[in-house]
């Protein structure tokens, strides 16, 4: 995702001569000659990045962490179809902690979670969440709600925020369900697939309700402003849209084998 260079442009200053990597043309001045992609380390011309596809191959040494990076550039640097994050603690979640009871509403300890968190920082793919390291699966569930509440933009984006929460006002079950999967349809390819393997994991989740005690009302209770957020940091927006943020997730788990 070309972030620096075509959603926020950040001047850059090089040392020495540079040259523009897109129409190969030096880079005069002294100081913010040009611009630079954090992703893909591309310099080129303020003029230039204009002209410059949306689509470049991050560099996976520029991606310092797991947390708090952009999905779909994460998706892109690492060459997978969602965030190795969310596979890694969905895996260990099935394997272990489907019949918990109260899984995902009970929280695990802050600084444990904090710790999960760290070492996918530090360790990527390679971070140890086994039960030896955590034997609480509250601590696992806690460190991928907190991935999803760090994304910089959510999962269910901020572009179609408020498509999802008036197609949710929709009183007709069916043309609800037509106006959600029409919804789903623009998110970005990386959002659409991280949210499908998320749903069809809470789908396993309920069908475990008479252990954990969650069914997808529940579970929508705790995941709608998990993965959505309104565009503007309001209060009052959040709390009015709370019911149906809680029917949207609640939605999709229900009907992800049609939705999805």
């Amino acid at each position: 995702m070309f972030c620096a260079l075509l959603s926020a442009p950040q001047v850059h200053t090089f040392r020495g001569p540079h040259w523009c990597e897109y129409c190969a043309n030096f880079m005069w001045g002294l100081i913010a000659q040009g611009v630079r992609c954090s992703d893909c380390g591309l310099n080129v011309h303020k003029q230039c990045s204009k002209h410059v596809p949306n689509d470049c191959q991050p560099d996976l040494k520029r991606i310092k962490k797991v947390y708090c990076c952009d999905l779909t550039t994460l998706v892109k640097a690492h060459n997978t179809q969602r965030p190795m994050v969310v596979d890694i603690c969905i895996r260990e979640i099935e394997a272990r902690g489907l019949k918990s009871e109260g899984i995902y509403r009970v929280s695990g300890f802050t600084e444990h979670i904090e710790d999960v968190k760290m070492a996918f920082d530090r360790d990527g793919e390679k971070a140890d969440i086994s039960a030896n390291i955590y034997p609480d699966i509250n601590i696992i569930t806690g460190a991928l709600k907190l991935y999803f509440r760090d994304l910089p933009i959510p999962v269910i984006t901020y572009d179609t925020y408020s498509k999802f929460i008036e197609a949710a006002k929709i009183s007709n079950a069916d043309e609800r369900l037509e106006a959600v999967h029409e919804v789903l349809m623009l998110l970005p390819p990386a959002h659409y697939e991280t949210l499908r393997y998320l749903m069809i994991h809470l789908k396993k989740v309920t069908m475990n309700e008479k252990d954990n005690l969650m069914n997808a009302e529940n579970l929508g209770i705790v995941f709608g402003p998990t993965l959505m957020r309104p565009p503007e940091d309001s209060t009052l927006t959040t709390l009015h849209d709370m019911r149906y943020q809680k029917q949207i997730v609640q939605i999709l788990i229900e009907n992800e084998d049609v939705l999805f």
